[in-house]
């Protein structure tokens, strides 16, 4: 395969291979991110084609931000069963479909069944959960920025995607937005085919890190295990108060970010007359400060205390939404709030990610992240349709970005309940 003669190559040039499965890892989740902020320029052009409200696109779109993070725990558990590599392209395959699909769709329930279900599933089995899977099996040390950068690549793939995809709306209309997505998909759905691989093991390597090849852990025997296995974590999990405190924090992570900002933020500007290429270079530019943030977030997480830097990053954000409003939206005030929004909007996933680690073992970290993103992921789909619904009913999204903002304010206090690690105790 190319992967081993590769993976000679970079060794004899004292290169590990973690690297090139982390490379490729974070292609996947930039494609992926592309295919989940898509509706967020597509919102009007499909409200002016099929007429369709905004709360029924949100409805659509909440049951696929729903389904992507339900879906996680169980993908975590294919991974470890089937391997990373198949569920892969599996995902690709099935996003693949669902953008292709809805190429040709006249009806509502087209919508909800490709961009709610199918969407819906085949993101989720490369959400968040790939980023941990795969900083964990094959990252001893530099973990924390190995799941900073897979993390970013969900900034990154808005940075590349949103205002391309805008302009291409704006100018062909949203189906070239979209056949644009697809191809992009193929490409990545190659790289994966070519260089990705299960574990350091099957090329005789030992983790980034380590000295020794570590043979990964057995899979469950047989497939009904297999789904069982995510539950039986669960319920170990869910009888600690770190589990739910984790839980209730990415829920109003979700529901101030990828429900919120993301699907609704061009919408909201071009209530005030922005165009969707402006308001998309404004969400570019969250991009390039959440890259910087996010990254500098998993370097911040292998080095000081995890709760106090979620108190950070949901406080921040919290202000940033609730004086959102208030810059009247102009270049500068929404500038500021780019910079300010930006700097966090990914950067509680390196925190989140090693406090499971620490309390719940390598062995179930996977898992366990799998069932609090679940949490984000129904803060998203809260946030995508309660944002719409304030929009249809009352003219407006900012009763959202207020509630939103509110809720980070509570996320950021509940973060520091969470007991302090265990010191080591003194020989």
């Amino acid at each position: 395969m190319v992967s081993t003669v590769l993976a000679a190559s970079l060794s004899r040039r004292k290169i590990h291979y973690s690297w090139v499965a982390l490379a490729v890892t974070f292609l996947t989740m930039l494609v992926m991110a592309g295919a989940m902020g898509a509706p967020g320029v597509l919102i009007t052009p499909l409200r002016s084609e099929f007429g369709w409200d905004t709360a029924q696109i949100s409805a659509a779109l909440a049951i696929r931000f729903a389904l992507y993070g339900l879906i996680g725990p169980f993908a975590a558990a294919l991974m470890n069963y089937f391997g990373v590599r198949r569920v892969m392209l599996a995902a690709l395959l099935i996003v693949a479909s669902g953008m292709g699909l809805s190429l040709f769709m006249t009806q509502f329930w087209q919508l909800v069944v490709l961009w709610g279900l199918v969407v819906g599933v085949g993101t989720g089995l490369t959400a968040m959960v790939l980023g941990a899977t795969v900083a964990t099996r094959w990252f001893a040390k530099r973990r924390g920025l190995a799941v900073g950068l897979l993390s970013a690549s969900s900034a990154t793939g808005q940075l590349l995607f949103m205002p391309f995809m805008a302009s291409l709306t704006e100018h062909y209309g949203w189906r070239w937005a979209l056949t644009f997505v697809c191809l992009a998909i193929g490409l990545v759905a190659v790289a994966v085919l070519a260089l990705m691989r299960n574990h350091p093991a099957d090329l005789q390597l030992p983790l980034y890190g380590a000295d020794t090849v570590e043979t990964p852990a057995a899979a469950p025997r047989d497939i009904r295990q297999m789904l069982l296995s995510p539950l039986a974590v669960l319920r170990e999990a869910s009888r600690t108060w770190t589990f739910w405190v984790l839980f209730l924090t990415f829920f109003i992570c979700g529901a101030s970010t990828n429900g919120l900002v993301q699907t609704h933020f061009v919408s909201l500007c071009g209530d005030f007359d922005i165009a969707a290429t402006t308001a998309a270079g404004v969400l570019a530019v969250m991009g390039i400060f959440d890259f910087f943030g996010t990254v500098g977030s998993g370097w911040l997480s292998d080095r000081y205390d995890n709760r106090w830097l979620l108190f950070c990053y949901y406080g921040l954000r919290g202000v940033s939404l609730i004086l959102l409003p208030f810059t009247d939206f102009t270049v500068l005030g929404l500038s500021v709030f780019a910079l300010l929004y930006g700097l966090d909007w990914i950067a509680t996933v390196p925190p989140t990610v090693k406090l499971c680690a620490q309390r719940f073992g390598p062995a179930k970290a996977n898992v366990v992240f799998g069932w609090v993103f679940a949490g984000h992921q129904l803060g998203a789909a809260f946030a995508a349709y309660g944002a719409g619904w304030t929009r249809t009913h009352f003219a407006s999204y900012l009763p959202a970005f207020f509630i939103a903002g509110l809720l980070c304010v509570i996320g950021a206090l509940i973060a520091l309940s969470i007991s302090a690690p265990a010191r080591p105790k003194a020989l």
